[in-house]
């Protein structure tokens, strides 16, 4: 059975809302749940209007293309991403080298309080030779 001239002015006015991004009753998500809660019918109402609904279904089954600016902004977006997963590598890098220096240079220190404990009093001082 199909809907009244009344409903399907309803329903073309709510797509036409929803299609341009200014819903009045919705969020705005181009689903046919949204467009008949645009219009204010019932769902199966929707699925009525078959004309109508093939008229959404065309309209928005095609895929959204992006502006020049929004392929350019997602490129800038896709190429920082990859320098930062480039830059965490490498202080991840940087990062274990410095710890194992930290680890070298503590028991090189502990080594050498060992070394002037177990020398004691009875220090000797050695003279190094001129380099001239």
């Amino acid at each position: 059975m199909p809907v009244s001239a009344a409903t399907a002015s309803k329903l073309r006015e709510a797509m036409a809302r929803l299609l341009a991004g200014e819903p009045l009753h919705t969020d705005g998500a181009l689903t046919k749940e949204n467009l008949a809660r645009e219009a204010k019918v019932s769902h199966a109402t929707v699925h009525r209007a078959e004309d109508i609904l093939a008229e959404w279904d065309g309209k928005v089954a095609r895929p959204v293309l992006r502006t020049p600016g929004e392929v350019t902004r997602d490129e800038t977006i896709a190429d920082l991403r990859k320098q930062l997963r480039e830059a965490k590598a490498q202080v991840t890098e940087v990062q274990g080298k410095l710890d194992a220096l930290a680890t070298v240079t503590a028991n090189l220190y502990h080594e050498n309080i060992a070394l002037k404990k177990k020398l004691g009093n009875s220090r000797r001082l050695a003279v190094l030779p001129d380099s001239q």
